[in-house]
């Protein structure tokens, strides 16, 4: 029994992450369109800001009500319904002619997304227990990672055969709606009574609302301080995924297309990092996340102001930082997912790491519009590595004050 319940717990950790392996291909295909999209419809940047604004606040506000609702529904009909929905969308706009339906599209896109991240890191937290989850979440992140790998590689693939950026929202969603269909035959919410020998495994509070989660949520300082480090992450991430296509394309990339693979580099190292802060956490840093947070941030901050230094000629160079910068940004990420059941409790998790990645995604939102700005004004994309490096210090201010809150309320 004890065998059957652990390749159980491998299938659906390895499912979950099958499916988010191709979640972004609905996501950050966007900053590939960027460069053809302004062109084709005689927009600024500012303005493909504001549609990865809307997006960005459509997934921030998913995230607060799918992450509650994933806590009572099923994570396994929550996940898929949001991956259909988001091809269906991205179909939609690669038909679309006008600015503003795509911005209320790619909005209602990001509320789709949002269907996925919190229920399945539910599903996963039912599945694995406390000594072992750092190492779960490293590895769905690594998915998460990956996910932007591959639509990396496939937008650039695209944009090599001469296809116009409309076709960057047809093809790469269709294996995000193969990957769904996999998992919704796949998965299972929770283990059978049967299957079941996980002595961490949280008793149902029948008595819980859906008012009452929030009301624990918002009652941990630690948690509010650690949802604001986590945002300020999130914004530093989204600068790097969003912007650094637009500022190798902004060269003349045809002449020189290994300008398109130092990009690819980025979600490579986002993919690492993920993987291995994971493991780390729970091995070199003894399970003190914070710890393993705060030195990611520190490091992303460096890099940041190296990638500003160097010229975007330097190809050799520019691909070792976008390597290092990925690995650093994103690693944490896999330290913060496990915060939630650490600090609030395992009734709770779907609950806070939905309430924490709406910290995450209204950060990201209202930082594209900022550095789509700074790129019209200035007239120089490397600016924005100078933000960038910034907001990544603030990060690593919360995630201290989190630490500090949160010894004192033990």
């Amino acid at each position: 029994m004890e065998k059957s319940f652990r390749s159980q717990q491998w299938r659906m950790l390895l499912v979950t992450m099958l499916c988010y392996l191709f979640f972004y291909t609905g996501r950050h295909n966007f900053g590939w369109a960027a460069k053809g999209m302004a062109t084709a419809l005689n927009i600024p940047y500012t303005s493909i800001g504001w549609v990865s604004f809307a997006m960005l606040l459509g997934y921030a506000f998913g995230q607060l009500i799918n992450g509650n609702l994933a806590d009572r529904f099923s994570a396994r009909v929550m996940v898929t319904t949001g991956a259909y929905l988001s091809v269906l969308t991205n179909v939609a706009i690669s038909y679309s002619n006008s600015f503003s339906v795509i911005l209320a599209l790619w909005a209602l896109n990001g509320y789709f997304q949002s269907m996925a991240w919190a229920p399945g890191s539910k599903l996963i937290s039912n599945w694995w227990n406390g000594p072992e989850l750092g190492k779960a979440f490293g590895f769905y992140t690594m998915a998460a990672g990956l996910s932007s790998a591959v639509t990396y590689l496939l937008s650039i693939v695209l944009l090599q055969q001469g296809m116009e950026w409309r076709m960057l929202f047809r093809i790469p969603v269709l294996l995000l709606l193969v990957a769904a269909t996999i998992f919704v035959i796949v998965a299972r919410d929770k283990p059978n009574a049967s299957l079941q020998n996980d002595p961490h495994s949280p008793i149902p509070n029948r008595e819980d609302t859906w008012l009452s989660r929030y009301k624990v949520v918002v009652s941990h300082p630690h948690f509010l301080f650690t949802s604001l480090a986590f945002g300020f992450e999130s914004m530093a991430r989204y600068g790097l995924i969003f912007w650094v296509p637009v500022h190798y394309l902004g060269q003349n990339w045809k002449d020189n297309p290994g300008n398109l693979w130092v990009t690819f580099l980025l979600p490579v190292g986002m993919a690492a990092g993920a993987l291995s802060f994971g493991m780390l956490s729970d091995t070199l840093f003894q399970r003190n996340r914070i710890h393993s947070i705060r030195f990611g941030m520190l490091m992303s901050a460096l890099m940041a102001l190296l990638v500003f230094v160097v010229a975007v000629t330097n190809l050799v160079l520019g691909g070792i930082l976008m390597l290092l910068i990925g690995f650093f940004v994103y690693g944490p990420q896999s330290c913060f997912w496990p915060l939630s059941p650490e600090m609030l409790g395992t009734s709770y998790t779907g609950t806070g790491i939905g309430f924490m990645n709406m910290f995450g995604y209204v950060f990201a939102a209202l930082g594209e519009p900022l550095f789509g700005y700074v790129i019209d004004k200035t007239g120089h994309s490397s600016t924005i590595f100078i933000f960038i490096s910034g907001i990544c210090l603030l990060s690593v201010l919360m995630i201290t004050l989190a630490k500090k809150s949160w010894k004192v309320t033990s």
